[in-house]
């Protein structure tokens, strides 16, 4: 029994297949995390959903900011984006069935000592806080009010934590941590406009959100994904980046959690 981390996938299906057969995936024993993004950009988003979502037990997932702008589109609370490649996910036969399964998934999965999110995590939360923070939004994606919360997710403001913020402030302050965090700034606050490699951090002053001072615990093993410039490369300790830019002509990424070797197929 092998359990394989996988960065974004977004929508690239045939390296996902290719990726599984280099390491001779068996579906029977073995288990697939992913780090969100599985939709959007790539050609196939609909193949790589169905296929993740029929692996049942075999796969644990976490919403990145593509899949949450899916769920979004479907409640026609967002319009679609030029380079959007989702259309074939809202005509499908099976498209009530595939987002109503997406909204039930978690922003974050921890288990032993591993701690996955898509993005990034508030350096001011411990472990404790962030599972609590995290099922506030997942309980307002799974509820009647999903419609009204996606309409109110999308925006840069608050930048940061304060466990005083309420409402839809609260709850898109949590989001953006989780779903689009890369660079924060000395004091916390996120900055969630570059996108850059680690190279920026002199000249602009700001600090990747893994290297600020934080609650984990020196145990934590942090994997990630959302962040393709960092190549897989955080130069930190515990901390995993997955997202190799398969969908941008790079590498598609597996880890194997057991001994953190990692593996690659072209795009």
């Amino acid at each position: 029994m092998t359990t394989y981390a996988i960065g974004d996938v977004q929508g690239c299906y045939d390296a996902l297949m290719r990726l599984l057969e280099h390491i001779h995936f068996d579906s029977s024993k073995d288990t697939l995390w992913f780090t969100g993004d599985l939709v959007n950009r790539g050609p196939h988003s609909l193949k790589v959903l169905r296929f993740v979502k029929q692996l049942g037990h075999r796969q644990k997932i976490v919403l990145g900011n593509h899949d949450l702008h899916l769920i979004a589109l479907a409640f026609n609370a967002r319009k679609s984006l030029k380079e959007d490649t989702l259309s074939a996910i809202l005509k499908a036969s099976d498209r009530d069935e595939l987002i109503i399964w997406l909204r039930h998934q978690p922003l974050l999965h921890h288990e032993d000592d591993f701690l996955m999110v898509h993005a990034g995590l508030c350096n001011q939360w411990n472990l404790t806080q962030a599972k609590n923070y995290a099922k506030e939004v997942e309980t307002l994606l799974q509820s009647d009010c999903v419609s009204e919360f996606l309409k109110n997710m999308y925006g840069d403001l608050p930048d940061q934590w304060n466990e005083k913020l309420t409402s839809w402030d609260r709850l898109r302050c949590i989001t953006n941590y989780f779903t689009r965090a890369r660079f924060c700034y000395p004091d916390g606050r996120l900055e969630l406009k570059e996108k850059g490699t680690l190279d920026i951090v002199n000249q602009k002053k700001l600090i990747p959100w893994f290297q600020l001072k934080n609650s984990f615990g020196k145990n934590s093993k942090i994997i990630f994904g959302h962040w393709a410039a960092l190549g897989g490369v955080t130069n930190t300790p515990n901390i995993y980046a997955l997202d190799t830019g398969c969908v941008w002509g790079y590498k598609l990424t597996a880890m194997r959690l057991e001994d953190g070797e990692r593996f690659s197929v072209s795009a």
